[in-house]
């Protein structure tokens, strides 16, 4: 089973004969591995104290650490990287397997445009899903999201009962809350965010978009900013990354997920989403053909102002 392009999944009656998502997702693990289609599959697994950690399962026996629930909310994407090139001198570039929320899968449209994966090298397992959480709260962007089925997939895991699409009419509604304060009141807010910043920049490893080589935080040629944890050299490190993630962040919350701090990093992200959205009409990942705006140029094109 296979589709490019999701549809918005409303109300609708549960199957009680419908295998478990954890059930699916396995046997679809399985079926890849058994037929050597694939050489690893990367999915979610618990650890030794009950946590979520990714998986990367080589044998089909080994399936049954795969697991879903609510907590799964890394995404996966950020690991196709590692499989992108060949793995030895002479060898075909791997052909991977990866467990994909519906937002996890617009960052696979991303990576094909920028020419960072082969579509036919990354088998997509997508899931319908009804919202993850972070430290046992729900997402926020999980509250505001309409889109329960993958843009891209090869199998579809379907929820054994209903899935239904977010109501919310407003999809930046704490958005323009933040853009009523004032502008001091707004640096005050950052300001105190950044502030708990450690720089151990979790987020970035954690983001699928971040993908550079060398990173401009720690460039010495030219020397962008210092190693130093102080205020002002926080703030520059998420601004850019902010910035760089214009018209590129799937709104994953991967970053604010595995931010030992706290920081309300998907509040900063969302923020430039909105700026890009109403300027140029264009969601991240939407289909692999669509450049992210930032990244073209066009003469005439005429901004939504």
């Amino acid at each position: 089973m296979s589709g490019q392009k999701s549809e918005r999944v409303e109300s609708g009656t549960a199957d009680p004969a419908r295998p478990t998502m954890e059930a699916q997702i396995r046997e679809a693990a399985r079926a890849y591995l058994e037929d050597g289609a694939v050489s690893c599959v990367i999915g979610y697994e618990r650890g030794p104290r009950g946590n979520v950690r990714p998986a990367f399962i080589y044998e089909a026996d080994d399936v049954d650490r795969l697991v879903w629930g609510a907590d799964c909310n890394l995404n996966l994407v950020t690991y196709v990287h590692n499989w992108k090139q060949p793995l030895g001198r002479g060898q075909p570039v791997p052909t991977v397997a990866i467990v994909a929320r519906p937002c996890d899968a617009r960052a696979v449209n991303l990576l094909i445009h920028e020419q960072q994966i082969q579509r036919d090298k990354v088998k997509v397992i997508g899931l319908t899903c009804a919202g993850t959480e972070i430290n046992g709260q729900p997402r926020l962007a999980c509250q505001y999201c309409d889109e329960r089925v993958p843009v891209v997939y090869d199998v579809l895991i379907e929820a054994e009962g209903e899935v239904t699409a977010a109501v919310e009419a407003d999809a930046y509604e704490d958005i323009a809350e933040m853009e009523s304060w004032t502008p001091a009141e707004r640096l005050a807010y950052w300001a105190s965010e950044f502030d708990r910043c450690i720089r151990c920049y979790a987020c970035r490893q954690a983001c699928p978009g971040c993908y550079c080589f060398e990173c401009v935080a720690e460039q010495v040629d030219p020397h962008w900013t210092s190693i130093a944890l102080e205020l002002p050299e926080k703030h520059f490190f998420h601004v850019m990354r902010a910035f760089h993630l214009a018209g590129r962040c799937v709104g994953c919350d991967a970053c604010e997920a595995v931010c030992p701090m706290d920081i309300p990093l998907s509040k900063l992200n969302r923020k430039l989403a909105k700026e890009v959205e109403a300027m140029f009409g264009y969601r991240t990942g939407d289909d692999p053909e669509t450049a992210p705006p930032l990244t073209t140029f066009d003469p005439q094109e005429q901004l939504r102002l």
